[in-house]
């Protein structure tokens, strides 16, 4: 099979199947229906991806597999802490407004399967203890305050993840339906989020970020 046409093939099978897992999840999900919206037959989607759970972790790797190495080389670096995190929370809501799918799709399937997911995360050489234990050390240096790792994972996580998943409502009652401004909105995030996080961490919060 020619490689060009081998490589439009399997992108028009993950576009096909990131439209049709965000309308039905996971479980709701049906390979002929994938093929369908691929416009090609189930065979041919089998050749490709054999299973769903191939085609979803395929689709997950691309999109996270940006920024996840990113993660393992600022834990290690020797940035300052408001660096590191600003770092990341720049690129994570950028991964989410190049790939608005996933936050409305990775919470279907944290309810779906959190092992699952957790393994399809754990793949990409994430180790938590290693960002927990980065974070430790800032609070024993006294750059940060003193709080629990995971209240300020989550915190970033949400803080990020919201305004993307709740989009349609949001565009609703906070922006009159303008679907500019909700985009302007989402632009602004990053600093945002970023001086909030970093206002609340800092033990003496006066460097340019």
């Amino acid at each position: 099979m020619d490689k060009l046409k081998k490589d439009n093939t399997e992108e028009r099978i993950l576009d096909a199947a990131k439209s049709v897992f965000i309308r039905k999840g996971m479980d709701g999900a049906r390979m002929q229906e994938i093929a369908d919206e691929a416009g090609i037959n189930k065979a041919l989607l089998h050749y490709y991806f054999r299973t769903k759970q191939k085609l979803f972790e395929t689709i997950f790797k691309q999109a996270f597999g940006q920024i996840f190495p990113d993660i393992k080389t600022l834990i290690h670096s020797e940035l300052p802490i408001e660096k590191k995190l600003g770092i990341f929370i720049e690129k994570y809501i950028s991964l989410l407004q190049q790939n608005p799918f996933l936050p409305s799709f990775i919470l279907k399937e944290i309810s779906r399967d959190p092992e699952f997911l957790a393994s399809v995360i754990k793949k990409q050489g994430v180790n938590i203890r290693e960002l927990f234990q980065m974070l430790e050390t800032e609070i024993k240096a006294g750059k940060i305050r003193k709080m629990d790792a995971r209240d300020l994972i989550i915190n970033i996580l949400g803080l990020s993840i919201f305004p993307f998943a709740a989009g349609p409502l949001m565009i609703i009652m906070f922006f009159e339906k303008d679907q500019k401004a909700y985009k302007n909105f989402l632009i602004r995030r990053k600093e945002t989020v970023k001086e909030f996080i970093l206002n609340s961490i800092l033990i003496k919060y006066n460097i340019d970020i």
